[in-house]
């Protein structure tokens, strides 16, 4: 039996247990039904030659959210669907509801000049901040302290943390950007989680992924998030078996401690494991199955001991369990 502690959200926080039963119910429980207010939200089209069966694609966010994180794709949803996509949600709910928030936000604006999604009640900045006048920051973001954000670049509903520093051209959407990320210029992020200490460099396009922390994505790395053909998209559970998503699209994971060389081409809802490095060349450039540490390219290199490995697997032998 295992327990795992949750969080209940609706703008403030609170705290429910949930248990596990390894081997079936021991106990006669009562389920416990709670109303999530879930709204159905569109966020983007999807062609129709494209998505056959599901047309465009929607997410039923909720306004109060609870989830069990068992596996990398429960990190994706509780970040993007159950975090920003409802945070957006809250916001809108509130704005229906309360006319003393409405009429607050309405002097905000005026005495700005700003439009509405850019006023400061929405966007939250930390201290030591640089931001340029040119960047455009749509509500609601939250930024942290000492972070840079240069010419062109275009924010919309992210988290970004501390010590961050994003440069020209870059687009961020629906993203958790973690402390110390470096992004260069157009760098594209799409509901897509970093955890911290990243690089994601120059011309990188990364859709509903997460990435773990300290770990590279070289420039021109492609990132894909729909099958060609409309296949079943399956991930990695929370028992590390390939089985069905449930999503007509999704993102990849890459582990801790990883370094992508340049121009990789990565297909959906592919996992990298923690360590691995991958270089790009004539014979392997495109990632279709999941990479285990074992098929990291630097064990090929006669330096290989200077890329230690950092995050082996729970209980392996010879190594501390992360």
């Amino acid at each position: 039996m295992e327990r795992n502690s949750l969080s209940l959200i609706y703008c403030n926080y609170c705290y429910a247990d949930l248990w596990y039963y390894s081997i079936g119910s021991e106990a006669d429980v009562e389920p416990l039904l709670i109303d999530l207010h879930g709204r159905k939200i569109g966020y983007y089209h999807m062609p129709t030659f494209l998505a056959t069966e599901s047309g465009n694609l929607v997410f039923q966010v909720p306004l109060r959210a609870m989830l069990a994180i068992d596996c990398w794709t429960h990190v994706f949803v509780a970040d993007g669907v159950f975090g920003l996509c409802a945070r957006g949600a809250c916001f809108e709910d509130r704005l229906n509801k309360e006319f003393w928030f409405r009429f607050k936000l309405l002097g905000k604006v005026l005495y700005e000049g700003k439009q509405l999604l850019e006023c400061t009640e929405l966007v939250t900045v930390g201290k030591n901040c640089v931001i340029d006048p040119t960047a455009i920051i749509h509500s609601p973001t939250t930024i942290g302290d000492n972070v840079t954000i240069n010419a062109g670049t275009v924010i919309e509903n992210c988290i970004i943390g501390n010590n961050v520093n994003v440069l020209q051209d870059c687009q961020l959407m629906l993203s958790v950007v973690g402390d110390g990320t470096f992004l260069p210029f157009r760098a594209s992020l799409f509901m897509t989680t970093i955890i911290e200490n990243g690089m994601v460099a120059q011309n990188a396009c990364l859709q509903m992924c997460v990435i773990g922390r300290s770990t590279f994505i070289g420039a021109g790395n492609t990132f894909t998030d729909n099958n060609l053909i409309p296949a079943p998209i399956r991930s990695r559970n929370g028992h590390d078996k390939l089985s069905a998503s449930n999503r007509p699209v999704l993102g990849e994971c890459v582990g801790h401690n990883c370094r992508n060389g340049a121009g990789m081409i990565i297909f959906p809802a592919r996992t990298i494991e923690s360590d691995v490095v991958l270089f790009a060349n004539h014979d392997h450039r495109l990632i279709d199955r999941d990479v285990d540490y074992e098929d990291s390219d630097h064990h090929k290199l006669k330096d290989a001991s200077k890329h230690p490995r950092l995050h082996p697997r729970r209980g392996e032998k010879g190594l501390a369990s992360w």
